[in-house]
């Protein structure tokens, strides 16, 4: 992991980054013609290679994204040949978002690589305008979205359930939370029937994961609860997916759990004055054993009885326990986040995440705004009460599939069908996971939501 700190503790740094305002800037190591003549540019970004390093030149007048991916293409030419970078400047939110696509960019997931791979870049140093808090920040951020972008992008043959719950464990104990690991004797007696019929075709147990980070100094009076999806790999089960662009990248398909994991792990590790619970059902979805199977009818922990029409539709029969589950604590609001739907991909692609729930508007309000902040975009889909008459079952109380249309509304119309309090679903499918490399966001697991939600929770709750 790529260390980040203030230019004060760096030694001879031979490569640097200026970020320079619309003014004839004077920083120390850049001469004023230079500057100058930059800036009555129309670049937005320049760079020159000495026989000792890099300097690059960046215009602090553009937009922040345009400034996080001109981080990522800073650390694209550096990764394997410098050690450290200088980063000058005067602009707090450019040095913020450069550093920030500096350090995003240079996660890579190199564990299973039978001769571990290194590279050379180690450091960033940047100037005094950042404080020391926010220094703190990005280093938690990078630690917690890259935690995430492991877990996603690790395979179950050494992700279980069980190996994700301790996983989070021990992230509790690093930064001070507390979480409880309930196995599947404990799951059977709460009589969680949507998580124990999902893990019947595997020989691996199930897990329901509970964080919790309590704060002394908490600002609300009711917890927030996240609810994260954690299916460590889902084959369909006995409704099996094709392989080619659907099964092979469903060691995925726990985006929603780690995502949850991670933005507590992220708000302890900064000690944000939040009472955060985090619920994580996990299993894997296989078609073995006495594998659930379409026409079956599961009682779920409310005592809701659901006809199973397709056994792919398993994220939501291990979240509606979980939603069910949070009642327990009263919360102020409860917000999950899955990998849930096909039909959230089909309809908005990998650039946004749907929302949809029927929380206050304010929440909304600030999940959009943020989302814009940190270019983790949403986009609020209609929630009304039509949609719930697509899971009426003739059989049961409800089926665990809609119709051919508006399936991601229908699945989030059955969900808050188990929550009590104020409720927003995050059908991150899109987001989570990308085929091929986009900039600061990497391939495969890209960590989306835990910058989004960490926002979300300092912005809000101060």
């Amino acid at each position: 992991m790529v260390n980040i700190t203030h230019s004060t503790e760096a030694k001879h740094c031979p490569s640097q980054i200026f970020i320079l305002e619309n003014k004839a800037s004077e920083i120390a190591g850049l001469s004023a013609e230079l500057s100058a003549a930059f800036l009555s540019s129309d670049k937005k970004f320049d760079y020159f290679k000495s026989a000792t390093g890099f300097t690059f030149l960046v215009k602090a007048d553009q937009k922040m994204e345009e400034i996080r991916v001109l981080g990522n293409t800073i650390e694209g030419m550096i990764f394997e040949s410098e050690e450290a970078v200088e980063l000058h400047g005067t602009s707090n939110e450019a040095l913020f978002a450069l550093s920030e696509g500096l350090l995003l960019s240079s996660y890579r997931f190199t564990q299973h690589f039978s001769k571990p791979k290194t590279y050379k870049f180690q450091h960033i140093y940047v100037s005094k305008s950042l404080s020391n808090d926010q220094l703190s920040e990005l280093a938690s951020m990078a630690k917690a979205v890259g935690w995430t972008r492991d877990m996603v992008n690790t395979p179950v043959s050494h992700l279980t359930a069980e190996q994700l719950a301790e996983a989070i464990s021990q992230l509790g104990q690093e930064a001070g939370f507390q979480v409880q690991v309930l196995g599947k004797a404990q799951i059977e007696a709460l009589k969680m029937g949507g998580l124990l019929a999902v893990n019947k075709g595997s020989i691996d147990p199930p897990t329901f994961t509970i964080a919790e980070y309590k704060p002394s100094n908490a600002v609300n009076k009711k917890p927030i609860v996240l609810v994260g999806k954690g299916v460590v790999y889902d084959t369909g089960g006995l409704s099996l997916k094709p392989t080619p662009g659907s099964m092979d990248t469903m060691k995925g398909d726990m985006a929603g759990g780690a995502t949850m994991a991670a933005v507590i792990y992220f708000a302890a590790l900064q000690k944000l004055p939040v009472h955060i619970v985090g619920l994580i059902p996990a299993t894997d979805n296989r078609p073995g054993g006495n594998a659930y199977t379409p026409g079956d009818v599961i009682t779920m922990f409310d005592g809701t009885t659901i006809e199973v029409l397709n056994t792919d539709a398993e994220g939501r029969m291990i979240l509606a326990d979980a939603l069910a589950y949070s009642a327990k604590y009263d919360p102020e609001i409860v917000i999950d986040a899955a990998t849930l739907t096909g039909a959230a991909l089909r309809a908005i692609g990998t650039e946004a995440t749907i929302i949809m729930g029927n929380a206050g508007d304010d929440y909304f309000h600030d999940l959009e705004k943020i989302g814009f902040d940190v270019h983790e975009r949403v986009v609020r889909f209609p929630f009304w009460d039509d949609y719930k008459t697509h899971m009426k079952s003739k059989i049961a109380d409800m089926k665990n599939i809609g119709g051919p249309n508006a399936g991601m509304i229908s699945a989030g119309k059955f969900l808050e069908h188990f929550v009590k309090a104020p409720y927003i679903h995050m059908d991150i499918a899109g987001p989570a996971w990308l085929d091929s490399k986009e900039n600061y966001k990497g391939d495969g697991g890209t960590g989306a939501g835990v910058r989004l939600l960490y926002q979300f929770l300092k912005n809000r709750y101060k």
